[in-house]
């Protein structure tokens, strides 16, 4: 690691804690417990940067990914566990990805839509969360189908029954886990991107940054984060390869 500076403290614990942003509509990384408490990979990650920078933390709870990046332009959070986008990078800086998820749609059963490249089609209404990865990506390479949006990504599973749409787009796991629980639903096979999630800081706190990446990377390599996806349940998620 790198050695822990005066910088390094300004930047991600300006005030003598770590405030941390935990993004709940992404329950492959961050989920409740049975009594309310933040569980997952992502809440993990940050009780051990909060360790090693010897601060105490305070974890800043979200619905969507959306939330997390409006708020960084008010300083509400000094790191954040983000998918890496290009649209999010103007104010916020990222580390190298620690986990790769992929992005794919619900349909009913009885859907034509059979293939990812069935979507992008007139007249099919794709419901997304708000800002989140997919919305982005999404937004930047359908040319046909239409995207709505509901405020979160829990909300757009809700809209996409209520209002009959032809689909939603979504983090694989949790459509799963919808599906499973809502007959009559099922998952499209294959993705239309990979979701890079990684830890992320707002610009311009680069020794901030260069701490934050080198711990990623440890906590890659030494098994950390691969044994908290375990702990949380998300045995089929990849953990992304060394920078």
């Amino acid at each position: 690691m790198t050695s822990l500076s005066t910088d390094v403290l300004r930047d991600l614990a300006p005030d003598g804690r770590l405030r941390a942003a935990i993004n709940f509509g992404n329950p492959v990384l961050a989920q409740r417990d049975a009594q309310g408490k933040p569980q997952g990979v992502a809440p993990e990650l940050a009780r051990e940067l909060a360790k090693s920078l010897s601060v105490s933390l305070e974890l800043v709870p979200f619905q969507g990914a959306g939330e997390v990046v409006a708020a960084a332009s008010r300083a509400a959070w000094d790191v954040a566990f983000l998918a890496i986008d290009p649209a999010r990078a103007a104010g916020i800086a990222f580390t190298a990805p620690y986990v790769v998820i992929e992005g794919t749609y619900i349909v009913r059963d009885d859907s034509p839509l059979r293939q990812i490249d069935d979507f992008d089609r007139a007249g099919v209404r794709i419901a997304v969360g708000k800002g989140a990865a997919y919305d982005l990506f999404l937004t930047r390479t359908l040319k046909l189908a239409e995207l709505v949006r509901a405020e979160t990504s829990a909300a757009a599973l809700e809209l996409f029954v209520a209002r009959r749409l032809e689909a939603a787009a979504g983090v694989r796991q949790p459509l799963v886990h919808y599906a499973a629980t809502h007959p009559g639903l099922r998952v499209i096979d294959g993705r239309f991107t990979a979701i890079e999630q990684a830890a992320a800081t707002p610009k311009g706190r680069e020794a901030g940054l260069a701490y934050l990446s080198q711990f990623i990377e440890e906590m890659k390599a030494t098994g950390f984060v691969a044994d908290r996806l375990q702990r949380s349940g998300q045995r089929d998620v990849a953990v992304a390869p060394p920078a």
